[in-house]
């Protein structure tokens, strides 16, 4: 797999990934990467938290309003309710990532 950049894998290093690994045409693999992302990306737009095995889990967890302060000014502001999106490793990938 070709890495562009040391900090960051990118959809294109994923379909390369593919493209390499299972054979399929450069378009095949940018096409399954892309099918992947959507499925995942329609789940947690839809409110369904995404289990994938042995990777981890993307949750989406409710703030309620709350009150924060401007820090440069001192002055109250409330913080609307919104959804958050939240990554929990599975215990495989944090060994891994320990081990490393």
């Amino acid at each position: 797999m070709a890495k562009t950049d040391v900090t960051s894998l990118t959809r294109a290093d994923l379909a390369d990934a593919v493209h390499d690994q299972i054979g399929l045409s450069r378009a095949e693999s940018a096409q399954l990467v892309e099918t992947v992302l959507d499925r995942i990306s329609d789940a947690l737009v839809a409110g369904n938290n995404v289990k994938i095995s042995s990777f981890g889990s993307f949750i989406l967890r409710s703030k309620g309003l709350r009150i924060g302060r401007n820090p440069k000014t001192g002055v109250e502001v409330p913080i609307e309710p919104r959804t958050v999106l939240t990554f929990r490793p599975s215990q495989l990938l944090r060994e891994a990532i320990n081990k490393s």
